[in-house]
């Protein structure tokens, strides 16, 4: 009976429009924690080779007693994978329900919103396509030039003393940033967080976060193509 009954909540959850914009920030905020902790994990490389690959084996060893070599690190990857999906076919289905809702676009730029909130869908593409190349680059060393045994350090170094991926890493990041930007602020309104008050403060902190996101990313590829790491 209590199963039924979640299921049931779960189920009216998921069918409303609240439902899924509660979706889309819940796991918004769970990539949002990722995306800083890995964001100051790979600063890291300004302390040195040491410290960087110290630091991206630890990852790997993280509650080994337990959960066995890269255990924690696999059971990361699926709360972020799940997160990533959910988040997706959210957005997908509030896109298309509001296209079946108004099937013809609006005439005026007055309602076409920010720039960010334009772009979230072509945002969130680029994101994706970001997300498979860098796994294929730095986590599997498919597509990196470095050899199988290179250390983490050396695959990054590698990664980005090409300019094309450097670039387009530095491009990824700012539709990241501008995605962050905007998700933030959608999720401050969807959590009840938003006033009118608190608007300008919490659309001010929403830019300061993307803003703190795309320079702390794009520093490492920046720093590798001009020579200060090597």
């Amino acid at each position: 009976m209590v199963l039924t009954q979640q299921r049931n909540i779960v189920t009216r959850t998921w069918g409303t429009s609240v439902g899924k914009k509660f979706v889309m920030a819940v796991t918004g905020v769970i990539f949002l924690l990722y995306v800083i902790a890995h964001m100051i994990g790979n600063l890291k490389i300004f302390f040195g080779q040491e410290t960087f690959d110290s630091y991206s084996e630890h990852l790997r060893t993280l509650g080994a007693e337990i959960f066995g070599y890269e255990g924690v690190l696999w059971g990361i990857r699926v709360v972020l994978l799940a997160s990533v999906v959910l988040h997706m076919v959210a957005a997908f289905s509030l896109w298309y329900r509001a296209k079946k809702a108004r099937p013809v676009g609006y005439q005026h730029k007055g309602h076409q919103g920010s720039y960010a909130a334009r772009t979230m869908r072509w945002g969130g593409v680029i994101i994706a396509l970001f997300v498979i190349w860098h796994i294929l680059d730095l986590t599997t060393g498919t597509v990196n030039p470095a050899d199988g045994d290179a250390t983490a350090y050396d695959k990054l170094v590698a990664s980005f003393d090409r300019p094309v991926v450097a670039i387009f890493y530095i491009l990824a990041m700012v539709a990241l940033s501008l995605h962050i930007s905007h998700g933030l602020w959608s999720a401050t309104q969807t959590f009840g967080g938003n006033s009118a008050v608190r608007q300008h403060a919490l659309k001010s902190f929403s830019i300061g976060v993307g803003v703190v996101i795309a320079v702390g990313f794009a520093i490492v590829p920046v720093s590798v193509m001009i020579g200060l790491v090597r």
